[in-house]
Formats: structure tokens, C-alpha cells, sequence
């Protein structure tokens, strides 16, 4: 039987490391998808020292017009069957909408939503084909509702958990699934680069990486629809379903203030 092969999009660090580990302990091939060529190689090295796995590398900036289509073309030249893909590349942004450079606004949907959706269509098609395949979508506690102060970055994860649960229900009755994995905040250099560190909601219920990716990980293998980490997380993520919107606006800009 051929080893499985498994396909993350923001390997370099933070989830996607994790998953990397996650899934070569499992015994699987892994692609390897960042911007940053070093860190993809240093990781590349410690799986194949800790696990025996092999790694492929591919440097991309998959916020770029075409980089998901010529990732996918890049793979199928190689011959290898993509039999997990996580889709993990993704930043978010801090700020008033207005104040924030449109380039970063567009850039963040490129990334989050654009590359996301065109990498989920083009590697679940040949899934579909042989019946056999899984995808796991990382959306976030901020898919559930709207964010002020970080408005595109909200509005972008509740893409990302609609076209995942929409999708997951398509492949009812196949070996095919698309999972979303919702984590809270996470102790990550996700929080320093989109300037949210500081906020309250950071300071206060960041979860360990590592219990976060294997809470996606564990889901996707059971081919689960939606995983939401954490007490805490599920509590705020399911009580948005329950409270007016005006009170879930007015909380969650308490938790997201600008000085």
C-alpha cells in the first residue's frame, strides 16, 4: 500500500507545524507549503530525524493571483496523489476598517478565502474520483461572528466555516469529507502579527498549539464537520447563536478595543 500523502499550506510555523508532526507520527508523506523556505527546510529535517518521513518543499506565497493553480499544477507534475489537505495559510489584521491599507484587506481575502476555496476545488475533485480523501479548513472562534477592529479577518473565517459545512454535506454518503477546525486564540506568532496579542481576548484564553492541532487532527481522521476546541471556545462560539446581535457587536468590541 502506497503512503499517504498530506498537503499543509502554512507549515512554517504555529498549527500547521504541529499537524506536520501530528501527521508524519501517523506514518504519512508530507508537502510542505509556506513563504518561508528556511523554516519549511528546518522542519523538513526534524521530521525526517524524529519520524523517517519524507518531505517535500514548496516555497509560495499563496496570497498571490495564481499560486493555488500552479501549487496544484506543481503536485499533479510530480505524480503524487494528494490524500489530506489542510488548508492552514492565513493572517488576519488589527485595526478600523478604514485605517487599515486596502492592499492588506485584499491580500488577507486573497489568502484566507481566494487560495482556500481554489485549493479545496481542485484537490477534491480528483478525491471525489477515487472516493477517498479528507480536507480540514482552519476557520476560528471569530467564523461565529462579527468583529470590530478586525473586520475582514472575521468576515473572512465565516467564509471559511459556511463553505466547509456546505461542502461537508455534498459528500454525504461518499469517503470524502471537509472538516473545519475553530480554535480560539492560540499561542502562536499568529497574535503579534495581526497586532492582536495584546487584546484582552488574547491575554486572557490562549490555548496551546499543540492541544489545538490535535484536536484538528484527531477530528479530520474521524471526518468530523465542525471542531471547536476548548470550553472556553465553544462556550463563546455557541453562545453567538443564542444573544441578540447588537450585545454580541458590543462584547466583542469590549474585547477588541482601540486605544
Amino acid at each position: 500500500m502506497s503512503r499517504e500523502i498530506v498537503l499543509i499550506t502554512g507549515a512554517s510555523s504555529g498549527i500547521g507545524w504541529e499537524l506536520a508532526k501530528l501527521f508524519a507520527a501517523d506514518g504519512s508523506e508530507l508537502i510542505l507549503v509556506a513563504r518561508n523556505e528556511s523554516k519549511l527546510n528546518e522542519l523538513a529535517e526534524f521530521l525526517k530525524k524524529e519520524q523517517g518521513t519524507e518531505s517535500m518543499v514548496i516555497p509560495m506565497d499563496l496570497s498571490e493571483s495564481g499560486a493555488a493553480q500552479a501549487l496544484f499544477d506543481r503536485v499533479q507534475d510530480t505524480g503524487k496523489q494528494v490524500d489530506v489537505l489542510v488548508n492552514n495559510a492565513g493572517f488576519g489584521q488589527f485595526g478600523r476598517f478604514d485605517e487599515i491599507p486596502v492592499e492588506r484587506h485584499t491580500s488577507m481575502c486573497e489568502l484566507n478565502m481566494v487560495a482556500l476555496t481554489q485549493l479545496t476545488y481542485l484537490f477534491l475533485k480528483p478525491m471525489k474520483d477515487r472516493d477517498s480523501g479528507n480536507i480540514l479548513n482552519i476557520g476560528s472562534t471569530a467564523s461565529f461572528q462579527p468583529g470590530p477592529n478586525s473586520a475582514v479577518y472575521y468576515a473572512t473565517k465565516a467564509y471559511v466555516l459556511s463553505l466547509s459545512e456546505a461542502v461537508h454535506a455534498e459528500l454525504w454518503g461518499t469517503n470524502v469529507s471537509v472538516t473545519c477546525l475553530c480554535p480560539g486564540p492560540t499561542k502562536t506568532g499568529f497574535g503579534k502579527d495581526s497586532e492582536m496579542e495584546d487584546l484582552p481576548i488574547f491575554r486572557n484564553n490562549s490555548m496551546d498549539v499543540a492541544k489545538v492541532a490535535k484536536a484538528g487532527h484527531r477530528g479530520v481522521r474521524k471526518q468530523k464537520r465542525l471542531i471547536v476546541p476548548g470550553i472556553m471556545n465553544n462556550l463563546l462560539a455557541f453562545s453567538n447563536r443564542i444573544t441578540a446581535r447588537p450585545v454580541v457587536l458590543w462584547v466583542m468590541k469590549r474585547l477588541q478595543p482601540i486605544e
